[in-house]
C-alpha cells in the first residue's frame, strides 16, 4: 500500500505508475489523480483535451465514432500501451478508403459518389452492375470514371488499348479476325 500525495488516500501499489527516481521505484501520484492532473494541466495551456471516459474492463473508447467497442473491435499495436490501436477496427477502415482514394486517384469520397451519381450508380459499360471501382488511366493517372469489378478488371487486361477492346467487340460480334498488315504493326481489320 501507498498514499498518494494529491488525494491522500491509501492505494494498493499497482494503482501508481513506475518511476525510477523515486526511492520506492513509483510515482507520488496515483494513476487517477496524475490523469486529471495533466488534464488540468493542458486545459490551462488552452491545448484541446478528449474527456475521460469510463469503459467497463475489456472495453475500450473509440475518439472518432465516439462508441465504447471491445477489445475485439480493435486492430493490435504492440507499440501502445494497453496493446491496442487508436481507431477501432470500423473507423481504421474507413479512413484507410478515403486514404486509398486521395492517395491513388486524388479524389475525395465525395467526389467519388458524385462520379457514381453522375453514373446513375450504374458501371458506365456493362450498365447492369453497381459502380464501385475507380477506374483511370495508367499512363497519364487520369480518372475516367467509375465501373464495376468485372469491366474494370476486363480494361485492366486488354492493357487500356482502344484496339484490343475493339478486336474483342469485332471477335463478339462474329468477325473473325483475319488482319491486314497495313504498314509495320498496324493491322486492319476486314470491312
Amino acid at each position: 500500500m501507498k498514499r498518494c500525495s494529491r488525494c491522500d488516500q491509501y492505494k494498493p501499489r499497482a494503482a501508481f505508475a513506475n518511476n525510477r527516481s523515486i526511492r520506492d521505484g513509483l510515482q507520488s501520484y496515483c494513476r487517477e489523480c496524475a490523469a486529471a492532473y495533466h488534464q488540468q494541466r493542458q486545459l490551462a495551456k488552452g491545448r484541446k483535451v478528449r474527456p475521460r471516459v469510463d469503459t467497463p474492463e475489456g472495453h475500450k473508447y473509440c475518439r472518432t465514432c465516439g462508441e465504447i467497442k471491445p477489445h475485439s473491435e480493435w486492430p493490435r499495436n504492440g507499440s501502445s500501451s494497453d496493446g491496442l490501436g487508436t481507431l477501432c477496427k470500423a473507423c481504421k477502415a474507413l479512413k484507410g478508403r478515403a486514404h486509398h482514394l486521395k492517395r491513388n486517384y486524388g479524389l475525395t469520397e465525395a467526389e467519388r459518389d458524385a462520379m457514381v451519381a453522375s453514373q446513375m450508380g450504374l458501371c458506365v459499360i456493362c450498365l447492369k452492375a453497381p459502380a464501385i471501382h475507380v477506374d483511370h488511366c495508367h499512363e497519364t493517372g487520369r480518372v475516367r470514371g467509375v465501373l464495376c469489378f468485372n469491366c474494370n478488371s476486363a480494361i485492366g487486361k486488354l492493357g487500356d488499348d482502344p484496339d484490343a477492346v475493339r478486336r474483342a467487340a469485332a471477335y463478339l460480334e462474329g468477325s473473325s479476325w483475319k488482319p491486314t498488315l497495313v504498314a509495320p504493326g498496324v493491322y486492319q481489320l476486314p470491312s
